[in-house]
């Protein structure tokens, strides 16, 4: 049903750009399955219109961030993941192109360092969460202890942790525990939106490929991911798990069909915005004092002068 509106979709609309996200969206997962989500979709639509539109919204974006910044109230955080070639870098430098970087925090998390190896698994995450009015992206994030930690379950040293990895039952505990501290965010006034860029296999291959060809991509080219193509099924099974387990209204999965990057832009940008429109920020309103003297301060500022 989803791929027969995917093709007979070809003009973009505000209208129909606001749907979007709503398409791929995962509040309760219980029954999702990954493969209702195709890797090729792209809308019907076409590049050159998408990426003419991500221009234009990208100063409304730009907008509502300053608003969520002058407000100081609440927390934006959008949780990135995606199998190695799915575009999380590209995404956040289109998507959040358009934003103040003074209210902006990105955060990529790689192999856990000592100091994060000596305590749980959530408090690196805890530690890296923005503060109020930013708008934060974990590029990665503690969905990799469910994700890769789960697909090399043998190779995980739990330290003291209680349970054991090669059961399911370790899992189905630490998805709980990621489950309540998403929702113990949510009461801080954290506002959660986590997203899978979806894609193919053979179209991660091809983007290997383009990195080992291309001169400038060849520095991101890593021959261990070509190991972790032999998990792919494992990987598969994992993100479907942890979508389930953990997908609700306040931490909702935006699952993003990611073959065509400026798609997946599309749908996340529009998703963002659909989120920060939600949240309705306002700056603060100015004191009685600088309204009361509108016209003395006015005066004051045209009858300064510099020394000189």
């Amino acid at each position: 049903m989803a791929s027969q509106w995917i093709e007979t979709v070809t003009e973009l609309s505000l209208g129909l750009a606001r749907k979007l996200p709503g398409k791929y969206l995962v509040r309760n997962g219980h029954e999702f399955e990954l493969k209702s989500i195709r890797p090729q979709d792209h809308g019907g639509l076409h590049k050159d219109k998408v990426e003419a539109w991500l221009t234009k919204r990208r100063e409304h974006l730009g907008a509502l961030q300053e608003r969520l910044a002058s407000e100081h109230r609440h927390t934006m955080l959008v949780v990135l993941q995606g199998m190695d070639g799915a575009g999380k870098d590209s995404l956040i430098l289109n998507v959040m192109t358009g934003m103040n970087p003074q209210g902006t925090k990105v955060v990529s998390f790689k192999k856990p360092s000592e100091i994060e190896l000596a305590h749980d698994y959530l408090w690196r995450v805890h530690m890296a969460i923005p503060s109020r009015g930013q708008v934060g992206v974990f590029n990665r994030s503690h969905y990799e202890d469910v994700l890769v930690a789960r697909v090399h379950a043998d190779t995980l040293d739990t330290n003291g942790m209680k349970g054991d990895p090669t059961k399911r039952e370790f899992w189905d505990n630490r998805l709980q525990d990621i489950r309540d501290f998403e929702a113990y965010l949510g009461r801080q006034g954290i506002h959660i939106l986590k997203v899978m860029l979806h894609m193919s296999p053979e179209c991660q291959q091809e983007r290997l490929l383009r990195r080992l060809h291309r001169p400038d991509k060849r520095w991101k080219f890593d021959e261990s991911d070509l190991a972790e193509r032999q998990f792919w099924p494992a990987y598969q099974t994992a993100y479907e798990e942890a979508i389930r387990a953990t997908a609700t209204e306040h931490a909702p999965w935006l699952v993003v069909p990611s073959n065509k990057k400026w798609y997946s832009r599309l749908v996340v940008m529009e998703a963002l915005i659909a989120k920060l429109e939600s949240l309705s920020p306002e700056p603060p309103p100015p004191s009685p004092e600088i309204l009361e003297n509108l016209g003395r301060l006015e005066a004051k500022i045209k009858a300064s002068k510099i020394p000189g």
